[in-house]
């Protein structure tokens, strides 16, 4: 998957990652920029959660959206 196609994706993906966890901000997104470790950090920082449940919930998201597809 080339650069552009990634970047494409992301920007599709993140209204539904709003929807997901609407603490995110787009100040949030800019700094994930499509990063797995970043969004897990987010996540645990804007919903005031452990990591494992941080990644249970990006598992289960994942799996709702299985074409998504991480910039790392």
């Amino acid at each position: 998957m080339n650069e552009d196609t990634v970047k494409g994706n992301w920007k599709q993906f993140k209204g539904k990652m709003v929807e997901q966890w609407g603490k995110l901000t787009d100040d949030d997104f800019d700094v994930i920029d499509g990063k797995r470790e970043q969004l897990l950090g987010r996540l645990q920082e804007r919903q005031g959660i452990a990591r494992d449940a941080a990644e249970q919930q990006l598992s289960d998201w994942q799996s709702r959206h299985p074409d998504f597809r991480f910039n790392d």
